[in-house]
């Protein structure tokens, strides 16, 4: 069995490299996957790879198998598909989802990896970390049936949630971005579209994931007297100024944070992470997620992906790497 395989580091801000690494045999307990797919969550990943992570977050953003640290030399990922090629019986031959980095082989724990459903193809699955992250986010909002609810940013979050919030019964969803591009993403995913000035007020829940001040700054203006702004957004070592000096007090505005890290409070007595990331897998079968997945590089590639999607020259939402013609 091949033991060598290959990893994308970020050696320095702005500057990636594939590496050649040595894998150990597997334990009993652990397992060889051979990567098929991985997905770079644009938001997350890009702000890594600018060298954006603050000190104070350091420990907090770490991912599951991520080698090395912030700022950078470091392994950093989380949207891997792949094959057990060794490992329990029951899991040889079977295609699994895993939280590990850019890698076309690598060697994890068996309880690392979760079974993708046959009613799911692999080339989808990638996007079960993102999915997970809008079941936690609407496990913190709690959205009610006949709700008006906004999303504010139409990237990988912001349009997984709004395709989740899309099944609720009576509700009326709107996801508002400033590319008009995304209202063709919205049609996919079943849901109304409307540039920022244009959307639909009196929300009872704005969901925000622009990760911009002028973002939050509408979502709070889309508001209902008592409503909510849940934010998803991830702004890094940057500031944010909002307009809390208006009418914030006398409308009696809640803004809330949520982040996949920990487990809803709402769930956390009766689901563990393992039944959160299951359940992002079954709800991947619906075909209309595919609109997220908007480009697809091979492996070899991401080096010279990588600074394109940080610099906005790739408008992806997820961008998907194969590792067909990889060893």
């Amino acid at each position: 069995m091949n033991r060598t395989a290959r990893a994308f580091w970020l050696n320095s801000p702005g500057d990636g490299e594939i590496r050649e690494v040595t894998l150990p045999a597997p334990t009993e307990d652990e397992v060889l996957v051979r990567a098929l797919w991985s997905g770079v969550s644009r938001g997350t990943e890009t702000l890594v790879f600018r060298g954006g992570v603050p000190a104070s977050q350091h420990t907090a953003m770490r991912a599951p198998f991520q080698e090395g640290e912030f700022p950078a030399p470091v392994k950093y990922g989380y949207l891997s598909v792949g094959e057990v090629e060794e490992g329990p019986a029951e899991l040889v031959g079977r295609t699994v989802f895993c939280l590990y980095p850019h890698q076309t082989r690598y060697v994890v724990p068996a309880a690392a990896v979760t079974v993708v459903p046959d009613s799911v193809p692999a080339e989808r699955a990638i996007l079960a970390g993102t999915v997970e992250t809008a079941v936690n986010a609407l496990w913190d909002a709690a959205p009610l049936v006949g709700d008006r609810i906004a999303v504010v940013g139409g990237g990988m979050i912001g349009c997984s949630v709004a395709a989740l919030l899309a099944r609720f019964p009576g509700v009326r969803v709107q996801l508002v971005d400033a590319d008009p591009a995304r209202a063709k993403t919205a049609e996919a995913l079943g849901v109304d579209f409307a540039l920022p000035p244009d959307a639909l007020g009196e929300c009872d829940l704005v969901v925000h994931a622009s990760a911009t001040e002028q973002g939050l700054t509408r979502a709070l203006e889309l508001l209902t007297p008592e409503g909510t702004v849940l934010e998803l957004s991830w702004y890094g070592d940057r500031q944010v100024s909002l307009p809390l000096g208006e009418a914030f007090h006398s409308r009696r505005l809640v803004i809330r944070s949520s982040q996949v890290g920990t487990v809803s409070p709402a769930r956390r007595a009766s689901r563990t992470y393992a039944d959160r990331l299951a359940l992002a897998l079954e709800l991947l079968a619906d075909p209309s997620l595919d609109a997220l997945i908007t480009g697809e590089s091979v492996f070899e590639e991401l080096p010279a992906v990588m600074p394109k999607l940080a610099a906005g020259e790739i408008p992806a939402l997820c961008h998907r790497i194969s590792y067909d013609k990889s060893a």
